[in-house]
């Protein structure tokens, strides 16, 4: 634990002088940096030699913190290790898990994916496939609030309580807002059964977007293991097929932007600015990873991207 906190750009000892208050503030405070320092990513599918995704403790310990390389991992890695520093620390938490909406891959902004194959067959599109997702659900005396670290650019960057008051919440710099909603969902045949929605829009004015949909039963390690199988191997998931990251941006102590690349294209967005780059050749991406990511790859790690669909070959990107 002191190694994980001692990876954050402050000292924890004086920011936290009488010990884990296990309060808000301090859960805050560690989710921000959190997603400030350890991206969410897929690299592993992509750049090692076994193209394979562990979800055990030690593996993720080591990827995190222990190599010290800059590295993260997709939503069921960043939210399993996140969980188990937070219980370390003495936080009550459940792992839940949760169906992406559609429209985050271009489809029905209604509709939600399912949580592992099992659930997934029937369906017919790429953006309909690619459902998995994991939080964390965090009890502070009374209240519970949904934590998630591992949703890329459009992620929650505080705790959200799960209450039905419609309350909205700042979610990057000056602007973007998010929020937890509850409703029924057009796919369910029983029309009681009522979910948690998050829901994130980049301006006041903007329209909600759902993200995903989750609800407060407890997952077990061998349903992640379902749907971490299926993500991290199936032909038809984007994670196979395409290279995403998104780091978040902190200056003040807040949330102020987001680095984000999906294969070749990189883009980094902080208040108004926007700077954006777009990689022809694998040297131009390492480049990237360790200039806009902190990211530090080995060059078995490099090699291993050679020959997949995502190598990029000097003729544009992928």
């Amino acid at each position: 634990l002191s190694q994980y906190l001692h990876s954050f750009p402050f000292n924890y000892q004086d920011t936290f002088p009488h010990g884990f208050a296990l309060d808000y503030n301090q859960l805050k405070t560690i989710q921000q940096h959190h997603l400030s320092t350890y991206p969410f990513e897929n690299l592993s599918l992509h750049y090692s030699a076994t193209h394979t995704i562990s979800l055990d403790a030690d593996a993720l310990f080591e990827k995190f913190v222990t190599a010290d390389r800059g590295r993260g991992g997709y939503c069921m890695e960043n939210n399993a290790f996140f969980g188990t520093m937070l219980r370390t620390m003495g936080y009550d938490v459940t792992s839940v898990g949760a169906r992406v909406c559609n429209a985050i891959n271009g489809g029905d902004g209604e509709t939600f994916g399912g949580w592992s194959v099992i659930f997934i067959v029937s369906f017919r599109c790429l953006q309909e496939t690619d459902g998995s997702h994991m939080v964390n659900i965090v009890t502070i005396a009374d209240s519970k609030y949904m934590v998630d670290v591992g949703f890329g650019g459009n992620g929650a960057t505080a705790p959200l309580p799960l209450r039905e008051d419609d309350c909205i919440h700042e979610r990057i710099a000056p602007s973007s807002e998010m929020r937890l909603a509850r409703a029924n969902i057009k796919q369910c045949t029983d029309a009681s059964q009522r979910l948690w929605l998050y829901q994130a829009r980049d301006t006041s004015e903007a329209a909600w977007q759902t993200q995903y949909c989750f609800t407060e039963t407890e997952f077990l390690p061998a349903d992640y293991a379902m749907m971490n199988f299926w993500t991290s191997q199936s032909r038809t998931s984007i994670f196979t097929q395409a290279i995403l990251m998104a780091k978040m941006v902190m200056r003040g102590g807040e949330v102020v932007g987001a680095v984000t690349m999906f294969n070749g294209k990189v883009k980094r967005k902080v208040g108004d600015g926007v700077e954006e780059r777009c990689c022809v050749t694998e040297k131009d991406r390492l480049e990237v990873l360790r200039e806009w990511f902190g990211v530090r790859l080995t060059g078995e790690e490099e090699r291993g991207i050679r020959g997949l669909v995502t190598e990029l070959k000097g003729d544009g990107g992928t």
